[in-house]
């Protein structure tokens, strides 16, 4: 069995409020759902972490605006202590601590508002822990839920007159429970709510609270009996007016506190015997959810989720204006604050045969197999990122990997190249970006208005509102700031329609870290993107489609020639595809998987991903004419992403660079004269079916593999007698016989041809370029895949040193 050592995490539930009928906000569509906002507004609270904060994990949203919050819940709550076990000194620590956790809180502008003795908890060294004190914040001051926050007994005369968010709130209400610790009692144990809030209330003409609350209570004696430095404190921390009140960083250097220190601070925790629970709070929960752990199945053993007949539900009236008169709400949406532990003997279970040594992988020892899961790298990607072992070992070795960079960048880019695990998607993104936080994103302005806002408005409520985090109002005000941040700090690009589907992943995978989503998306565009937003991009764009039709002649001739029959050209369905690199035609699920295999790739990489789109449409495409391939681009049928990958990344491996080279793209090193060099125009381009092939690629292939290439030599048999490249094939070229109705390679009467291009890279050499493009049309129209030209010709071969031609 678990111990309660081993009960590291707690959930909670409750529901949001529900909007009145249709109602629509100022911009015209619906309101998003409290809870939709409610999620939002909690992502922050998973940032905190301090030792006397328990730490927040997930906040789910159920059905029927139910929120689900799970945390680090362990210990014993401060209600359920003996207050005679209590002394002085350990009811100091208790107040020098939560003072920490106050303090830790008004650093990020949160206010607890429900501070009280369940929230409290105690573990074993007596080291406190904050429990559920960010519902105040992630309900938006309670205006999300129809319940009120917080214990009226422990609330300020200030909050009862409808003051919120004073940070000094929080130290009334700790006064008060040190206050029932120091008294040994329990205030108002039998008074209704009301007469509490009067009691309160009443206090807002009294002097010297604390010792009103003694005489009530026939304590008189206990409050005489304290330390008149610490009376004085807590009757300080009980003032009327909150500007009296000291805040909780007055509180922890208070002469009181600061004389013995050593007994307030926090005691460190022995380490478990067990190591799983050594791991960070958040990795522990992710493996319990791959161990089958269900947070909500959780809560409906318990009672907390109950289900009812729909039909008991239904309204009797429904008004014109929305409002509904039915049966009464069930008792099961009430707030019920009791909490759930979330019992790990089933993961520790699962993980007990995991060796010691894989906890922490050594990563530079060359003796250390740190790549533990071996072979499972061949199974389909969904099954590797649910099998729990595997995710174990990938997640320990990408976090120490982490741990080290930048220094351990090329060994992140190896492991990515395997996989990633989905637990730590945004930071390897990061780095696979080259992503340093400097700080510049906060000095950067978001917030002047400018000539794109209008604009930025109307594209945020319709980008991946699918996704529930997105469509919170917290991820429209980020989306919003990242768009103005980048737009600012481009001032020779434009805003262009498609930047935030650009945006919109990295702000998913960092939504509580809006410096490295923005640096990922500035080191993004200029890898894959550059010069796509200019204010007049038509000429990169261009280039960029007929790049992408001459890869498709290459790799898929046959599809390519129909699609050029029918004039179904890439500018007709492609550009969403490149200028969001399909983050706008595919859900987020998808492009994150996709989107791990182009980072390893360089800018050609996105030319790949869509022909293999085309690749998987292609029986449907080629029995189309061209108004049924609009429709069918129009609602894009659903397709197998593992496959898109995989065949992307064979095409990227096996197709020379320079074919798919495009001028209008940041270059690591200067072209050379045996690359393909400035001079050709676009209009060349657009003539030429099939893609051109530098000298360099052609010298390194025939020193490295000579195999995988066939050259077709086109030249006059006395030129190619003269010299020539070994292992070629002269084809002398024939325009009368290429201008035949019907395409067949029997025209050029070569024996076993056909068998000959199988499988290799065909290179189309002549002195002539005209002959070399049409004589390639005439392979691409006959089916042969992958067919080049060589760029300047044979001519360009005479250079290369040391010669590589034979001559007779």
């Amino acid at each position: 069995m678990v111990n309660k050592q081993e009960s590291l995490l707690g959930a909670i539930t409750f529901f949001a409020k529900v909007h009145a009928g249709e109602v629509c906000g100022t911009n015209g569509l619906p309101l998003t759902p409290n809870s939709i906002a409610i999620l939002g507004r909690s992502q922050k609270l998973k940032e905190l972490k301090h030792a006397n904060l328990c730490q927040y994990l997930d906040v789910i949203r159920g059905k029927h605006e139910r929120t689900v919050v799970v945390s680090e819940y362990h210990g014993t709550p401060l209600q359920s202590k003996c207050r005679d076990s209590l002394n002085t000194s350990l009811i100091l620590r208790i107040f020098y601590q939560i003072a920490a956790a106050l303090k830790e809180l008004n650093e990020h502008n949160i206010v607890a508002h429900n501070l009280e003795p369940k929230n409290i908890l105690l573990d074993a060294y007596d080291n406190v822990k904050l429990f559920n004190y960010g519902l105040y914040y992630m309900t938006k001051s309670g205006e999300h839920v129809p319940f009120p926050i917080g214990n009226i007994k422990y609330m300020p005369p200030e909050r009862l007159l409808g003051i919120k968010n004073n940070f000094k709130s929080d130290v009334w209400s700790l006064a008060m429970i040190v206050a029932e610790l120091l008294l040994q009692t329990t205030f108002w144990p039998n008074l209704k709510i009301s007469n509490i809030s009067r009691k309160i209330l009443s206090f807002c003409q009294s002097t010297n609270i604390f010792e009103k609350i003694a005489r009530e209570h026939n304590k008189l004696d206990a409050f005489q009996a304290l330390d008149a430095e610490l009376r004085n404190l807590l009757e300080q921390c009980l003032a009327v007016k909150p500007s009296e009140r000291p805040l909780p960083s007055d509180i922890l250097n208070h002469s009181i506190f600061i004389k013995n220190l050593d007994l307030y601070l926090v005691t460190p925790i022995e380490k478990s015997s067990t190591l799983l629970l050594r791991m960070p709070l958040e990795q522990i929960y992710y493996w319990w959810q791959l161990a089958g752990g269900d947070v909500q199945a959780e809560l409906k053993k318990e009672g907390l989720i109950r289900s009812e007949a729909p039909i008991l539900s239904i309204p009797q009236i429904v008004c014109l204006n929305g409002n509904i008169v039915g049966p009464k709400r069930s008792q099961s949406y009430l707030m019920d604050d009791r909490v759930v532990n979330l019992k790990l003997h089933n993961l520790i279970d699962r993980l007990k045969r995991i060796p010691a040594m894989a906890y922490y992988p050594l990563i530079h020892s060359p003796k250390f197999p740190y790549n533990f899961g071996l072979g499972m790298d061949q199974l389909p990607l969904v099954i590797r990122e649910k099998d729990i072992e595997y995710q174990f070992y990938r997640v320990r070795l990408f976090s120490r990997l982490l741990k080290g960079y930048p220094y351990t960048s090329e060994m992140i880019r190896k492991e990515a190249a395997i996989d990633i695990p989905p637990l730590l998607r945004g930071p390897i993104w990061a780095c696979l970006l080259e992503v340093i936080p400097n700080g510049s994103y906060d000095k950067i302005d978001k917030f002047t208005p400018t000539s794109t806002d209008r604009q930025i408005e109307v594209d945020i409520p319709r980008c991946h509102q699918y996704d529930e985090l997105l469509s919170s109002p917290e991820g429209h005000a980020k989306l919003k700031r990242l768009l103005k941040a980048w737009v600012t700090a481009h001032p020779h690009y434009v805003y262009w329609q498609g930047l935030d589907s650009l945006t919109a992943p990295f702000l998913y995978l960092n939504f509580n870290h809006e410096e490295i989503a923005f640096h990922s998306v500035y080191k993004f565009i200029p890898k894959y993107l550059q010069w796509f937003f200019l204010k007049d991009n038509s000429a990169i764009i261009k280039e960029y489609l007929c790049k992408f039709s001459q890869l498709t002649a290459f790799h898929e001739p046959m599809l390519a020639q129909h699609l050029h029959n029918i004039a179904f050209i890439p500018e007709l369905f492609a550009i969403p595809w490149f200028l969001t690199m399909f983050s706008h035609v595919f859900p987020l699920h998808k492009i994150l998987h996709l989107w791990d295999k182009l980072m390893l790739g360089d800018n050609s990489y996105p030319l790949y991903i869509g022909i293999s789109i085309l690749k998987q449409l292609k029986s449907t495409l080629l029995a189309s004419g061209f108004n049924e391939c609009i429709l069918l681009f129009s609602d894009l049928p659903d397709i197998v992403m593992e496959n898109c990958v995989v065949e992307s990344q064979k095409m990227y491996d096996s197709t020379p660079k320079s074919i798919s080279h495009r001028f209008h793209v940041v270059r690591e090193h200067e072209l050379g004269p045996f690359d393909i060099t400035p001079d050709v125009t676009l209009a060349q381009m657009q003539k030429e079916m099939s893609p051109r092939i530098s000298a360099n690629d052609l010298n390194a292939m025939l020193k490295s593999d000579p195999n995988c290439m066939l050259c077709l030599d086109i030249r006059s048999p006395s030129d190619f007698n003269r010299v020539h490249l070994p292992d070629s094939i002269n084809i002398p070229f024939n325009g009368k016989n290429l201008g035949e109705e019907k395409k067949s390679l029997e025209t050029l009467n070569e024996p076993q041809l056909e068998e000959k291009m199988n499988n290799r890279i065909i290179i189309c050499i002549s002195n002539v370029h005209e002959h070399a493009v049409e004589f390639s049309r005439f392979l691409v129209e006959c089916g042969v895949t992958r067919v080049c030209i060589l760029h300047q010709g044979f001519n360009v071969l005479h250079s290369i040193e040391p010669n590589i031609l034979v001559s007779h």
